[in-house]
């Protein structure tokens, strides 16, 4: 008896009134209505597992110290003249050359490529020239989904060809140091000189220049998911045999941290310019191809978050009581003119349908009844 006292005053203390069902009247609006909250609850709910189980990005930019590290350039491009009369070269502000970074391996390819292989970079260029202008527009959406080189693997100079080679392909890392520099293929072989910097290209003819390039890849630091490489997938065909391509690179030092590992990689924005050399109308230089890149002082950490089980679940107890709030409200608003128009509608039968005007009834007794009526004698 105790136990059911305190049951009782439990009782007392409930904030949910119920009703019982006896007193309770479905309609069709409130069903309507219950219909439409529960497809948009699951609605609701099914973006909101998806939105849970993909991932957060958080950008932080700092001052990148780290100053004595190296630089790793990964070079794949084809250039259209023979392996013999270009040479690859690298030099920063330290004026140092190639062959203390490394070497580029040099295969006899041809320039022109079969129809395959035409389809599969025209559309490969497509989707990179599309990402290099809505980079910013679809950046999560790179990171999210582990975009990586779509050029990987192109099977550009694999095969060899049966007629003479006319172009040649440069491809390998280069390990550098983290100052500014510039990496150039010129005409002529690179020759060490303890005075400066030179190419012996003496004993081509004019029509040997042709520095038509397609860039398969040019990325700095280790390969990495999320990373675009701007330049991969472009393509430049001279106008002239002496021509000039100068590519300006801002490279960005990244650290990416995903499950608690962190990974260190390059980012970089890139301007480039073109022009004929032609001395006889002012426009001089040495032709080539050229991609000068300049060091950021600026870190950018990109860190991939998920999303926390508890906000999760407070978003999903908020868009089912928000969702029965609101039909309750949307409930009560289309009942309302329902309501009004049923009200309306029995006033106007009423006054169609006016009330008998009953007469007053008067009620005799048994006696007067039991009387027999008197006849009338004429």
């Amino acid at each position: 008896m105790r136990r059911l006292g305190k049951l009782k005053n439990v009782e007392k203390l409930d904030i949910f009134p119920k009703v019982q069902e006896e007193y309770t009247q479905p309609t069709i609006s409130g069903g309507t209505v219950s219909i439409l909250s529960f497809i948009i609850i699951i609605i609701l709910v099914y973006t909101e597992i998806r939105y849970y189980s993909s991932s957060q990005l958080r950008f932080e930019y700092s001052v990148d110290h780290d100053i004595d590290s190296k630089l790793k350039i990964n070079v794949d491009l084809t250039v259209a003249m023979p392996c013999s009369k270009i040479g690859a070269d690298i030099l920063d502000v330290t004026n140092q050359n190639t062959q203390s970074f490394g070497k580029l391996e040099e295969d006899a390819t041809h320039f022109e490529l079969s129809e395959p292989q035409r389809a599969q970079w025209d559309t490969m260029q497509k989707i990179n020239l599309y990402i290099r202008e809505e980079y910013h527009a679809i950046q999560d959406l790179i990171w999210r989904d582990g975009y990586s080189n779509i050029l990987k693997g192109f099977p550009t100079g694999d095969s060899k060809p049966v007629e003479k080679p006319d172009a040649c392909r440069l491809r390998g890392s280069l390990v550098v140091n983290k100052v500014s520099g510039n990496f150039h293929i010129t005409a002529g072989k690179h020759i060490p000189h303890p005075a400066g910097h030179a190419h012996i290209s003496a004993f081509l003819k004019d029509s040997d220049y042709n520095f038509s390039h397609r860039i398969e890849r040019f990325s700095f630091g280790e390969p990495t998911a999320g990373v675009f490489d701007p330049l991969e997938g472009d393509e430049k065909i001279a106008s002239s045999n002496f021509h000039m391509y100068q590519y300006y690179l801002k490279v960005v030092p990244t650290e990416i941290v995903h499950n608690n590992r962190r990974q260190s990689t390059f980012q970089y924005s890139v301007t480039e310019q073109a022009r004929p050399i032609n001395h006889q109308s002012g426009s001089h230089g040495v032709p080539g191809i050229y991609f000068k890149y300049d060091m950021s002082f600026v870190k950018v950490k990109v860190t991939v978050e998920r999303h926390s089980i508890w906000r999760f679940l407070v978003r999903l107890c908020g868009i089912v009581g928000g969702v029965f709030a609101t039909s309750g409200i949307i409930n009560s608003l289309v009942k309302l003119p329902i309501d009004f128009m049923n009200r309306k509608r029995k006033a106007v039968s009423s006054q169609k349908y006016p009330p008998l005007n009953l007469t007053t009834v008067h009620i005799l007794p048994d006696e007067d009844i039991k009387k027999p009526i008197p006849t009338l004698n004429l």
